[in-house]
């Protein structure tokens, strides 16, 4: 299927199986023969248009973005933090 439409990553991957599941290939071929421009292979979000479907919101992975940034952002404050630290320990 990939050879019709864009996949571009694991959503994009979970918005293609839950089509096939819903419509058949069939149908995803015949959409994305109407929304290809130029040649190329349509987004998935224009495949959905053309068929009139609104693609389930599908569950984040177990570690979200926000708790990886969070996680980062805590380790960048550690070690900015650790210099100050140890300096005014010297300097007392």
């Amino acid at each position: 299927m990939e050879q019709w439409v864009r996949v571009q990553n694991e959503r994009d991957r979970l918005v293609l199986a839950w089509l096939r599941s819903q419509v058949g290939d069939a149908a995803i071929i015949s959409a994305s023969t109407q929304s290809a421009t130029f040649g190329g292979k349509p987004y998935l979000s224009a495949i959905c248009r053309v068929l009139r479907l609104t693609p389930p919101r599908f569950a984040r992975s177990a570690v979200g973005n926000a708790d990886i940034s969070e996680r980062c952002l805590a380790d960048i404050y550690r070690i900015l933090h650790t210099p100050r630290e140890a300096a005014s320990m010297r300097s007392r």
